[in-house]
């Protein structure tokens, strides 16, 4: 089956008219603080808007008549979107010398659609957070909101006339193992999670206002919101200094790292069914105990301090109540599993108890479903599920086991694309870590980074840890951790599969 070439340029079209509305936005954002570079924004949203106008308008008449996307066509866009938003995204930051380098531009924006959050500001000669200009910030924070429920399924929600091959984007762009419609159509499925996310952020923004200006609370549920972790303070969400920001800022985050679908039933009143979901009780019990754990060893008076590994640990001598190691172990275990990303506390410093925990948290990821990123607790779930299976089979040979999930069997394909994305994930994990260690990085750091921008986590280890940044890095480095973030936001088989010689094999 030939690939309609034509049909996915008009598609990148409509996605390009989209993006120039968008960057509109922030271009208002400077009009209304008296910033110059709103001209930077204008252009940019100008330019975006003729080339997507060209495309989408001067192939609507050679579109092919059959305008439904196949399969192959819904990988191409979804992959090409990221690519070419980033790009386009990144040119206000050089057209207005906020970032002299076009890679770290391209790196900060490609961090910020697919919601990673690691940045390059404050380091390497670039100004600090806090130094650039509102439109920037406003910018950095969109396009972690806009990336967060996806560009595919926003433009699916606000652009109807796009519905060519609709469950073909949303199986691509919804994040888990499998896309769970809501409702039989999919623009209609769209516009409901959209509802949703942009309810769940209003409400964000009335509970932050008492603590922080509009402004601070506006960007601050964005990145919540889309699990990104992009602040406008230097020292993240730590500046605040308070205890109410940090417990607004839990509660959404939890929330972000929900199946979307589950929130939708519960605006319908299906509390109960949602409760039932395994997923969503494993995801709080991980949420649970690993609080738990992280209270017990950093509270000076648990009693729980084991042998310290560097000078550096020395250092942290415990949190003197419960209340504040509850509320900085909370707030690190759900920026982490959500891959939100958020610091309060430079969890390098903490005891070995703690640090192992949060280590391991990397490796979960929020909710199939969610904004959030990661391997996914639906995967741990049902790997779990299927190793007690083989284990029951070894002692029954005869015996004919299914894997189930709330109540339902699991399809073998979803088993094998769930094994898939884990070897998958593995080897992306280590091929990063060997290509970032060729390019002069210790292994610590190599692997740190790989691992938090494959699982869009943000801040890492090492010399990228929670109060450093990524401005140090070669520029070779930056693209390789851009294609790691678009991988694992993409959930890396919608990536890999387009470099497949059999993808291309009619």
């Amino acid at each position: 089956m030939t690939i309609h070439w034509i049909a996915i340029a008009r598609t990148l079209g409509g996605l390009l008219l989209f993006a120039g509305a968008a960057l509109l936005a922030p271009a208002g954002v400077a009009l209304g603080y008296g910033e110059a570079a709103w001209w930077s924004f204008g252009g940019t949203a100008l330019g975006t808007l003729a080339t997507g106008g060209a495309l989408w308008f001067g192939l609507g008449g050679v579109a092919p008549q059959d305008k439904d996307l196949g399969i192959r066509e819904g990988f191409v866009i979804v992959a090409l979107s990221w690519v070419v938003l980033s790009l386009v995204g990144a040119l206000p930051f050089v057209i207005s010398d906020v970032l002299p380098s076009y890679t770290d531009a391209f790196f900060e924006t490609m961090s910020g659609f697919t919601t990673t959050g690691a940045t390059i500001f404050g380091g390497g000669g670039n100004m600090d957070i806090e130094a650039m200009p509102r439109s920037f910030l406003f910018w950095r924070s969109l396009t972690h909101w806009i990336g967060g429920m996806g560009i595919i399924l926003l433009t699916l929600a606000i652009l109807p006339i796009l519905g060519i091959g609709g469950f073909q984007l949303y199986r691509a762009e919804v994040p888990g193992p499998s896309a769970d419609k809501l409702t039989p159509r999919v623009r209609e499925t769209a516009r409901r999670l959209w509802l949703v996310y942009v309810g769940i952020t209003a409400v964000q923004v009335l509970f932050l206002l008492p603590a922080m200006s509009g402004f601070d609370a506006i960007n601050h549920a964005f990145a919540t919101m889309a699990t990104g972790g992009f602040s406008t303070k230097n020292g993240s969400v730590a500046d605040f200094d308070s205890a109410y920001v940090d417990g607004v800022i839990t509660l959404f985050m939890v929330l972000a790292g929900m199946n979307f679908a589950l929130h939708y039933r519960m605006l319908r009143g299906k509390a109960i069914t949602v409760w039932r979901d395994t997923e969503l009780r494993v995801y709080l019990g991980i949420i649970v105990a690993a609080t738990g754990l992280l209270v017990v060893s950093t509270w000076s008076v648990s009693g729980v301090r084991l042998p310290v590994a560097s000078e550096a640990q020395t250092s942290f001598a415990g949190y003197d109540s419960l209340g504040e190691a509850l509320r900085y172990g909370v707030f690190q275990a759900v920026a982490i599993i959500t891959s939100t990303g958020f610091g309060t506390a430079d969890y390098e410093m903490w005891p070995p108890l703690a640090v192992g925990v949060v280590f391991l948290l990397f490796f979960c990821g929020g909710m199939a479903g969610s904004t959030g990123g990661g391997v996914k607790v639906m995967r741990h779930v049902v790997l779990a599920k299927n190793a007690l299976n083989e284990f029951k089979q070894l002692v029954h040979p005869r015996a004919v086991l299914r894997t189930h999930l709330n109540g339902q069997p699991i399809a073998p394909a979803v088993l094998r694309n769930v094994l898939l994305f884990v070897v998958l994930y593995i080897l992306l994990l280590f091929l990063g870590t060997l290509a970032l260690a060729a390019l002069g990085q210790d292994l610590w750091t190599a692997f740190a980074a790989a691992l938090s921008c494959v699982g869009n986590i943000g801040p890492g280890w090492g010399t990228v840890g929670p109060t450093e940044n990524y401005a140090h890095l070669p520029a070779l480095s930056k693209w390789i951790l851009s294609f790691l973030m678009m991988a694992g936001r993409l959930e890396i088989i919608t990536v890999l599969i387009v470099f497949t010689p059999a993808f291309w094999r009619r």
